[in-house]
This record gives C-alpha cells, sequence and structure tokens, in this order.
C-alpha cells in the first residue's frame, strides 16, 4: 500500500488508544479546506511498510491501534492486504474515509478487519459536489452511511463546518446521518487566502439544534 506520511504515537486519532497513524496519498474529492493538499496530486514521497511494521513491532503493549487517513485510503489498491497485516499484530483498525467506496467499505467488514469507521460526511447531498469540489455518485456516499451504521463495530460521523454551509445545512446533515451516537462538527480552519471560518457561536448555535432535533452533538476545534 502506498504510504505517504506516518505520525509514530497519537492519542487523539482512535478514542481511547494510544494509536500510530499513517496517511495513504491521493483523493477523488477536493475540499477546499483539506490540509493534506500536498499529498493528493502527483509524486509524492512515499514511506515503505516495513518502517510502519518496524516501529509496531518495538512499540509493543504501549501502541494498541492503527489508523489509516489520508488522502482516501479506500483508493489504494493494497489495502485490504495491509490492513490484513496489522491484524496479525493484533491491533485495532480505525479507518477514516470519505465513503465514496462502499463496496470496499463493505468487503473490509465482510472480513472482520475494522473496529472503527470515521465517515467525513460534507455537507447534506444537494451540496454534496459543491463542497467536496467534485462531482461524486451521491448515491455511494448514502450506502456508505447506511452500511457503517449496520455493519460497523464502532464509528463516527462529523462534518467540517465549511464557510458555505449554514446552521440548517448542519441539522440536514445530523438528520440525513441520522446516528445515536455522537454527530461530531469540526471547525473549518482556512489554507491561505481562504474564506473565512463561523465564528464558534454559530457552530454552538448548530450543536444544541441537532440536540434539540434528538441528536447528540459535539464540535471539535474550538
Amino acid at each position: 500500500m502506498k504510504i505517504a506520511g506516518f505520525n509514530k504515537t497519537s492519542f487523539v486519532d482512535y478514542p481511547g488508544k494510544i494509536a500510530c497513524v499513517v496517511f495513504t496519498p491521493h483523493c477523488n474529492m477536493r475540499c477546499d479546506y483539506c490540509h493534506n493538499k500536498h499529498i493528493l496530486e502527483g509524486y509524492v514521497p512515499l514511506i515503505d511498510e516495513g518502517e510502519i511494521f518496524d516501529h509496531i513491532e518495538k512499540r509493543k503493549g504501549m501502541i494498541s491501534a492503527l489508523v489509516i487517513t489520508g488522502g482516501e485510503p479506500t483508493l489504494q489498491a493494497g489495502l485490504v492486504d495491509f490492513i490484513k497485516k496489522v491484524k496479525a499484530l493484533d491491533l485495532a483498525v480505525k479507518l477514516d474515509t470519505n465513503g465514496s467506496k462502499p463496496e470496499l467499505i463493505k468487503d473490509l467488514l465482510d472480513q472482520d478487519l475494522l473496529d472503527y469507521i470515521a465517515m467525513d460526511i460534507k455537507s447534506p447531498f444537494d451540496k454534496y459536489c459543491q463542497v467536496a469540489g467534485t462531482p461524486l455518485d451521491i448515491k455511494a456516499i448514502s450506502n456508505s452511511i447506511d452500511l457503517i451504521k449496520n455493519r460497523a463495530p464502532d464509528y463516527e460521523f462529523r462534518t467540517t463546518f465549511a464557510p458555505e454551509l449554514t446552521v440548517e445545512d448542519l441539522r440536514e446533515t445530523a438528520r440525513m446521518a441520522g446516528t445515536k451516537k455522537v454527530y461530531y462538527i469540526q471547525q473549518y480552519r482556512p489554507n491561505p487566502g481562504g474564506a473565512q471560518a463561523h465564528p464558534p457561536q454559530t457552530l454552538r448555535q448548530a450543536a444544541e439544534l441537532i440536540e434539540k432535533d434528538g441528536g447528540r452533538c459535539k464540535i471539535r476545534g474550538l
């Protein structure tokens, strides 16, 4: 599997576990707020898998999980085999995904290869292609939401409160997620020259309305 980045120790990327994090290159979306754009296009220096597994072996007993993020990991042809190697080391595996490849997510779940899935739900469906910056198969996104809710051992849905989204958009996205778990709103962090983020009180207003609708909501990044 192609790996473009490696964080050897993380206390925040896998809830309740100490993890290492691998970043895969390339993505099929072009969200304006992405802070990993340097690994999305063109030539990217790669890290050998052996470095990852050597580190895991050295940190046995301390690291209990591995997070695969990107970019978009489900674009990687070697993802399944890579996860099998990680699971053979008795580590929990968390996948961060944009949900564009439900068939692969289903395959991973069918093989019991995932312990946690975090899916970024970009917006209500009518704004999805605008926020993602490219035409998309919206049905695939919807299928991934349903699949994760019904099949994943543990999961979360999260939305970055991009400038083009409104409070009502966040309410609709939370309804679309339809989960009894916590739905996360993430503060938008502009890239240089990007639009300004919504003020904190707007994020809090959205969270309050989502909870008024019967959901559970938390804010990240304030």
